[in-house]
């Protein structure tokens, strides 16, 4: 969750550690700060709140440095204020950590340490690794005594050291929360995520958990918390560094929106061939023999992932003929779920590092299960746990609000249903030619959306965006969009917002309605259409006032709507397995309008992180 940078080479260090900063504040923060070794000494800059609090504080008081590390906060353990902020240091000010994660016996250790006479000047849990590492050195640098420092600590974290004592070095360890090292031309970083290093180098390696490197200007060793050599070859990161700039967008989450298009095009693209009507996934190293021994898929996510998961069902079992079940990643091992050697267990992340949804996908492994991932980025810690990934070619998101992230998510499930379909014999060759043919099509049909209903979405945020309550319903395969579309209303405009099945709308949610509730029904002309249509019908009886997704051409929804109250949005008419991407472009579009409308900071929504690495 927390933002780390450290930088070691010829470039000048602090505006370099800024600039790695602000590609990271995507990732939620409330405090920042750096530390760079000048004159031998080790110099601080932090501040509370945005990091233009922390350019401030630089510009009133300067600071120069041959290396350093940087650091954005995400408060779990104290205040976020200055004296809270990263990085940490020891008694002689001589060491210096910062931190992503949750050291779980810190309390425990800080007692230990201040019955030694060490003392403490912060809130902080990170302290104590400072305050550790400083008890623990010994004639073999930072690195031995930071491993000795781990052996004491429990918990899931991750972090960066490095000290006046041990010139020229920094120690970079992971247990849980992603670390990612650069390789550049003469230099080298650590980073808690890729975009941070984008304008640098796209040379990357992910640090395996308790794993360690050890960077200095000679280059970078990487080893087990043992001292034992580990192999690590730099992988190399497609993602352009202009990805991951604005380009023009007010926000980085309309950015990602109108780049959808392109990004389902990227994930189908070499995937998929009409003229064979196969599916080509030749991520999934599991023998075709033993896939199609499968006799149940388990789907793991959390969050908007856990939205798409339940969009999978629908296709697999549809498709495949599979019985699917979907659960949440946080909740999955606190129970005993039942798995063997014929469960395939496919868990879904946007970065492969949420910490909840690697501990399911864990459970799932101990107990046999066979596993796969569908995933944003090459080389994350669910890619390298997992016998294969889908990977969803969407580039970085940048806003902490899914978006491209989760319609590739859908189309890579439908992908995988084909192929699962196609190894179990359970389509015929039209049947996966009609598939492909759909999924094809989907970028121009998206391109279409944003063409015809960005603007009318826009007028219809303006009408609403004051409402302080919202009911999305669905049904079908588009249930799961609703529940979806309440939640990026929620996440980024924080109005209270539920999304329901609306053939659940009767068993409580129909008392909420009234004249001041937006209804916002997605009614696509499917099999259920006109079980929706009565739902509809249902929520205009009792005054309640509908922004409907429908279909173009479709003339008997418009007839049960007030033109002078109500919101009709069509979009082009598909097949019923890839409307769910369709349907969701609108609602995205309404959740991010209304929340500019409101004021609220889109790309970072208060209390949300973009990648929630500790549990």
């Amino acid at each position: 969750m927390c933002g780390i940078i450290g930088y070691i080479g010829p470039k000048p260090v602090v505006p370099l550690l800024i600039e790695g900063l602000r590609r990271l504040e995507y990732r939620g923060y409330d405090s920042a700060g750096v530390a760079l070794v000048h004159d031998n000494e080790v110099v601080l800059r932090r501040s509370a709140g945005k990091l233009a609090n922390l350019e401030a504080v630089i510009a009133a008081d300067p600071v120069e440095g041959v290396y350093g590390l940087g650091h954005t906060r995400w408060a779990t353990h104290g205040r976020p204020t200055e004296e809270n902020a990263h990085p940490h240091r020891d008694c002689t000010g001589r060491i210096v950590v910062v931190h992503n994660g949750i050291i779980e016996n810190y309390l425990e250790l800080k007692a230990e340490l201040q019955a030694q006479g060490h003392t403490f000047v912060t809130e902080t849990d990170t302290e104590v690794v400072a305050h550790l590492v400083e008890r623990e050195w010994g004639t073999d640098g930072l690195e031995g005594a930071v491993r000795r420092a781990m052996a004491r600590m429990r918990g899931l974290f991750a972090l960066v050291l490095l000290s006046a004592d041990d010139p020229e070095k920094l120690v970079a360890v992971r247990n849980g929360p992603p670390v990612v090292v650069g390789h550049g031309d003469g230099e080298w970083f650590v980073a808690s995520d890729i975009p941070a290093l984008l304008a640098h180098t796209r040379d990357v390696v992910f640090l395996g958990d308790r794993e360690m490197a050890i960077v200095t200007r000679a280059g970078v060793t990487y080893t087990d918390l043992a001292g034992a050599p580990v192999t690590a070859t730099p992988q190399r990161v497609l993602w352009d560094p202009v990805m991951a700039e604005k380009a023009g967008y007010k926000h980085f989450m309309l950015k990602e929106i109108f780049e959808q298009p392109n990004a389902v095009r990227e994930t189908i693209l070499g995937r998929v061939s009409l003229e064979r009507a196969r599916t080509y996934l030749g991520e999934i190293a599991i023998d075709p023999e033993e896939l199609r021994q499968v006799d149940r898929v388990l789907l793991l996510a959390c969050g908007t992932s856990w939205h798409a998961a339940l969009v999978g069902k629908f296709m697999i079992e549809e498709l495949a003929r599979l019985p699917v079940e979907v659960d949440y990643g946080s909740e999955y091992r606190y129970r005993d779920p039942i798995v063997n050697a014929r469960t395939l267990t496919v868990v879904i992340t946007q970065s492969g590092e949420t910490a909840d949804t690697l501990a399911a996908l864990r459970e799932a492994k101990a107990k046999g299960a066979r596993c796969l991932s569908i995933c944003n980025v090459v080389g994350s810690m669910a890619t390298r746990e997992t016998s294969g990934t889908i990977y969803t070619h969407a580039g970085p998101e940048i806003g902490v609000a899914s978006t491209k992230a989760f319609t590739c998510q859908l189309v890579a499930l439908h992908m995988l249903a084909l192929h699962l379909a196609e190894l179990r014999g359970t389509l015929d060759e039209a049947a996966r030619q009609g598939h492909i043919e759909d999924l094809l099509r989907l970028p121009h049909l998206l391109e279409e959306v944003l063409k015809t209903t960005a603007d009318q979405i826009e007028e219809i945020a303006g009408r609403f965006h004051t409402r302080s309550d919202f009911l999305f319903l669905g049904r079908g395969i588009n249930y799961p969009i609703a529940l979806e579309g309440a939640l990026k209303l929620k996440e980024i405009s924080y109005i209270h917002a539920e999304g329901y099945p609306a053939g659940e709308m009767k068993h409580g949610p129909i008392a909420l309605i009234d004249e001041k509730m937006p209804i916002v029904a997605i009614a696509p002309r499917d099999h259920v259409y006109e079980k929706m249509l009565g739902n509809i019908q249902e929520a205009k009886a009792r005054s309640g006032v509908v922004i409907a997704i429908g279909t173009e051409g479709d003339d008997m929804l418009p007839r049960l709507l007030d033109p002078a109250v109500d919101c009709l949005v069509a979009v082009p008419a598909t097949s019923r397995l890839v409307s769910p991407v369709v349907m969701t472009l609108p609602l995205q579009l309404l959740a991010y309008h209304i929340a500019v409308r409101r004021g609220c900071d889109v790309d970072q929504p208060r209390n949300l992180a973009k990648s929630v690495t500790v549990e």
